[in-house]
């Protein structure tokens, strides 16, 4: 196994509707942990991660980006001082250092940076030296969407990545394992949240962090009822962070949330009631 490091790279923070990220829960539980604006829009962080091996420099998403017109961002309030190449130059990277580009799944928030408008608003890839990874459930499912994810999956966002031969599709499987990638990294592959997203499980030191994407968006989703009205099959979410839960209690690994506004990553730990709850936060330091 190759010795590696992660990093943080936060990209900017957006809003989502509370009532959306939270489902069935009612808003007077999930407010004392999100708070909502006046609106009962909530911020989210959209933080990538960076994966540095000998051979690889690795970028897990890749936030919204910002080719998108004022019209589709006000509907999202993108903010902050942090972005995709500014955090990469402040760990003294350029988009031509990245040579891998993972993309857990294909919403507009996880992919947007992935490709960005040249001279003549021609579309291509913004890490011209990357290889893109993707899986071809995934992909498939993002070019015929539902009515209910349509808005969500923006061609513009990753169809220029296979017309610049950038696209490798990796093996999805059934979800039931991890399966091995590259330097101890693992993959496996969830349908609840959308077909085919995939979650990765990273060595860090002598414990594993798990980079949940949208199964485990934020620390405020840890109770099993937190399931985002997103999800196209919520019931398979909740099997999901089910193993995924007791898994990362059972190994003592660190849950990274990519859309926590104030928690980066953190244990679980389970409470009086046998119930497995939010431990101590932490940052990623190597």
């Amino acid at each position: 196994m190759s010795e590696l490091t992660i990093k943080s790279i936060p990209t900017g923070l957006f809003k989502l509707d509370g009532g959306a990220m939270f489902g069935v829960v009612p808003k007077q539980l999930w407010q004392r942990l999100v708070p909502a604006d006046e609106k009962n829009m909530c911020t989210w962080s959209m933080r990538c991660l960076l994966i540095e091996t000998p051979s690889r420099k690795i970028l897990v998403d890749t936030g919204i980006g910002n080719k998108q017109d004022e019209k589709f961002r006000s509907h999202f309030s993108p903010h902050g001082e942090d972005s995709l190449i500014g955090s990469l130059a402040k760990s003294q990277l350029t988009p031509d250092d990245i040579t891998d580009v993972f993309l857990t799944h294909l919403h507009f928030d996880h992919v947007g940076g992935a490709v960005k408008k040249a001279e003549g608003d021609q579309l291509v890839p913004t890490f011209p030296n990357a290889i893109y990874h993707s899986n071809k459930t995934q992909w498939d499912w993002a070019l015929a969407p539902n009515a209910k994810e349509k808005a969500s999956f923006l061609v513009e966002n990753f169809v220029p990545l296979l017309e610049a031969e950038k696209i490798n599709f990796l093996e999805s499987g059934d979800g039931s394992s991890w399966m091995p990638w590259v330097d101890g990294i693992e993959i496996r592959t969830c349908f609840g949240h959308t077909m085919g997203m995939m979650i990765l499980k990273i060595p860090y030191g002598k414990r594993k962090v798990i980079f949940g994407a949208d199964l485990m968006p934020s620390s405020a989703h840890i109770p099993m009822p937190y399931v985002m009205s997103y999800d196209i099959q919520p019931m398979e979410t909740l099997k999901e962070k089910k193993w995924l839960l007791e898994e990362c209690l059972d190994e003592n690994h660190l849950l990274f949330f990519e859309h926590d506004a104030k928690i980066e990553c953190a244990s679980v730990k389970q409470n009086n009631k046998g119930r497995i709850i939010l431990g101590d936060p932490e940052l990623l330091n190597i």
